[in-house]
């Protein structure tokens, strides 16, 4: 199965918060920070609410 790369690109301060949790639900927090997730609906769908926050790259 795919995986996903996300990476922290800018702060969440001053988001909502409902974002801040999304954001520690994927593994991130820092600007910076890069976790790894499977390619799944619950995952896109996580991305989706921080996706003016992440950048994400599909890895094999």
């Amino acid at each position: 199965m795919a995986q996903l790369q996300v990476t922290q690109t800018k702060s969440a301060i001053g988001g909502k918060q409902n974002q801040r949790h999304t954001l520690r639900t994927l593994g991130l927090g820092k600007i910076g920070r890069v976790t790894v997730r499977e390619d799944n609906a619950q995952v896109r769908g996580m991305i989706q609410v921080v996706n003016h926050l992440v950048k994400v790259e599909e890895v094999d």
